[in-house]
């Protein structure tokens, strides 16, 4: 990615402070949905490293991983699978629980949105803690996906997320990074 690429990037994403609550700096991505270039940046660079790979599946996760993994999946010709809270997908479902700050949730897909053996890349906007990034790893996994990569425009890399999911043998792609929370 070259530096004006990266400048773009940074230039278009919101900060707002003390969002959701007070010393958190939240990045907002609206603002690079909403910007052309920036938005299409984004997806090319996300893109560029599976040009040449074959995947069958993108999966995105609920919400903002929806945007970016389905405009991801058209660019790469392969299909998108939602990953979304638990109770919103109408077929049968497999389901994972996680953690979170003020305790456990669920998210769910199809259970036939990934076939055993298929490839797929694993997208949202950001990555911190990697919680949910986790849970989705564990969810695709669950019905034998495999997983290529984990990809995400912002990595918060103070929060340890990246690490986690590298831990589990996921490699992590992200196009920038902010310091802090």
């Amino acid at each position: 990615m070259t530096r004006s690429t990266e400048e773009t990037l940074l230039a278009a994403i919101r900060t707002i402070v003390d969002y959701p609550k007070p010393g958190i700096l939240f990045r907002d991505i609206t603002t690079l949905l909403g910007d052309a270039k920036a938005f299409s940046l984004a997806i090319d660079e996300l893109a560029r490293p599976y040009g040449d790979a074959v995947l069958d599946k993108v999966a995105g996760i609920e919400a903002r991983g929806f945007i970016l993994g389905g405009a991801v999946a058209h660019r790469l010709s392969a299909g998108f699978v939602p990953i979304r809270k638990k109770g919103k997908l109408p077929h049968e479902t497999v389901r994972v629980a996680y953690s979170l700050e003020y305790g456990l949730d669920e998210m769910e897909m199809h259970k036939d949105g990934v076939a055993p053996g298929e490839k797929v890349i694993l997208i949202d906007d950001l990555i911190a803690t990697g919680g949910t990034a986790e849970a989705a790893v564990k969810l695709l996994r669950q019905i034998g996906a495999d997983i290529v990569a984990a990809c995400f425009v912002i990595d918060l890399p103070d929060l340890g997320g990246r690490k986690k999911l590298e831990a589990l043998g996921v490699p992590v792609q992200t196009l920038i990074s902010f310091e802090g929370h």
